[in-house]
């Protein structure tokens, strides 16, 4: 089994920026596509980034592109979200999540959460005004 443990959350003013990292442990040297989500109180999960397996491709929700950069270190089996120009609407928690090479392709960024095998706790990350 695949554990996924987020860090790096915090309180931070508009305009900051936060690295959240992602570790994954049990069997995380066969994960596929890996991605981050975030929901804020009362709203549904939405999807922020993911990347493929290999590192090559990369997808962003709209709102953050430009602002938001995700890596993997597959070496370290750790997943990275460069948080920059922080907006007060970025307030949320973040989860990380994971595919497992069953019924994915190796080089398709999955952005929905359902083809999300495996799922972190999340971290706070809440943006000031």
């Amino acid at each position: 089994q695949v554990q996924l443990v987020e860090s790096g959350g915090g309180l931070v003013q508009a305009g900051g920026s936060l690295r959240l990292s992602c570790a994954a442990s049990g069997r995380a040297g066969s994960l596929y596509s890996m991605g981050w989500f975030r929901q804020a109180p009362g709203k549904e999960r939405e999807f922020v980034a993911a990347i493929s397996r290999i590192g090559i491709g990369t997808t962003y929700a709209d709102s953050v592109k430009g602002r938001f950069t995700i890596a993997r270190d597959n070496a370290k089996d750790t997943l990275y979200l460069q948080m920059n120009n922080l907006k007060p609407e970025d307030t949320a928690v973040y989860y990380c999540a994971a595919c497992s090479p069953a019924n994915h392709s190796i080089v398709v960024v999955y952005t929905r959460g359902e083809e999300y095998d495996y799922w972190g706790q999340g971290t706070q990350v809440t943006v000031s005004s």
